[in-house]
């Protein structure tokens, strides 16, 4: 008989504990989904200051004073299976040379990126794509600082993409779209006429009359890839980069348009960083034009490898 009764409260034992792990391991994944599941945010701000002054320098220069500011946001959602990406960059920089010199841009930009995603199976997922590219302020071919070769919306750029993203963790995706939409905006009569960033130019008689103007809308249908990845390569030191592929199916597919950025970052403290940012450009579509006997006469035009490069040290703050 006692051996019958403390089997019983053996077992009962054994019962109410294992009931008790399975409903704490019930509230540890629930508690887990809730974590992963809703909003995430944040961002960097930074801006770098540069200035020199000279008085009575005997080996020459100039005075300068240079900015560099850069907002970089995210907002992701996640539930179940459903993932919603969101990316907002915008950069801005000016610099002045001597007393009476004008303020120069070195740097504009507006970047947008908007990407969702169903889980379709293991690391992909079925996805859409939205980005749009511009930029805020009129750009000049210094010194020649009267002639307007670009601004908002001159170009801009909105592309739209349907495909598959292969996310195997949080440092890499790739999307890959067969079908996607590129539209490229030139909200510039002046730049729109000369057939700038690879829209229809006007239609002039012999005499220079305008027979029909230039188009301000230019669309593209193709395929598109995108690569994006970063990772702290060392304490204090990290790297992103993003790579665009674009095809157009309709006109010259092997001419494939290449936008490559790559960020390094280096932190010294909370407040105090420094940046290297870098981006190669190449669109067939837009045409350089290059003085090689800085004559002030054009000798060559046509599509170019464009590169640009900023270095920075400043103030910095993630949130």
């Amino acid at each position: 008989m006692k051996k019958t009764v403390l089997t019983i409260i053996l077992a009962s034992c054994i019962f109410a504990g294992f009931s008790q792990v399975t409903d704490a391991e019930k509230k540890l994944k629930t508690q887990v989904a809730d974590s992963t599941d809703g909003w995430k945010t944040g961002g960097t701000v930074s801006l770098n200051l540069t200035q020199v002054s000279l008085t009575n320098w005997a080996a020459g220069g100039q005075n300068s004073i240079s900015a560099n500011g850069l907002l970089s946001l995210f907002a992701h959602y996640q539930k179940g299976n459903n993932i919603w990406e969101n990316y907002l960059d915008l950069a801005y920089g000016t610099i002045k040379q001597g007393k009476n010199a004008n303020w120069w841009k070195t740097d504009d930009k507006i970047d947008f990126t908007s990407k969702y995603g169903k889980k379709a199976f293991y690391n992909w997922y079925y996805a859409g794509l939205l980005n749009f590219k511009t930029q805020m302020t009129d750009g000049y071919n210094y010194p020649d600082d009267s002639t307007v070769i670009s601004g908002l919306l001159a170009p801009g750029y909105l592309l739209g993409a349907i495909g598959m993203d292969y996310m195997p963790n949080d440092n890499f995706t790739a999307f890959i779209a067969p079908i996607t939409s590129k539209i490229t905006m030139v909200n510039n009569q002046t730049l729109a006429d000369a057939g700038a960033f690879g829209v229809e130019a006007a239609e002039y008689d012999s005499l220079g009359n305008i027979l029909a103007s230039g188009k301000n809308v230019r669309t593209e249908f193709g395929g598109y890839m995108r690569f994006f990845y970063k990772k702290d390569i060392m304490e204090n030191i990290g790297i992103q980069t993003k790579l665009d592929l674009f095809s157009n199916y309709i006109e010259n597919p092997l001419n494939i348009d290449i936008s490559w950025e790559v960020l390094i970052s280096m932190k010294v403290n909370k407040y105090i960083s420094a940046t290297l940012s870098t981006h190669l450009l190449y669109d067939d579509d837009i045409d350089i034009a290059v003085d090689t006997n800085n004559d002030g006469i054009t000798d060559k035009l046509g599509p170019r490898t464009q590169f640009k490069e900023v270095l920075g040290v400043g103030f910095s703050y993630k949130f």
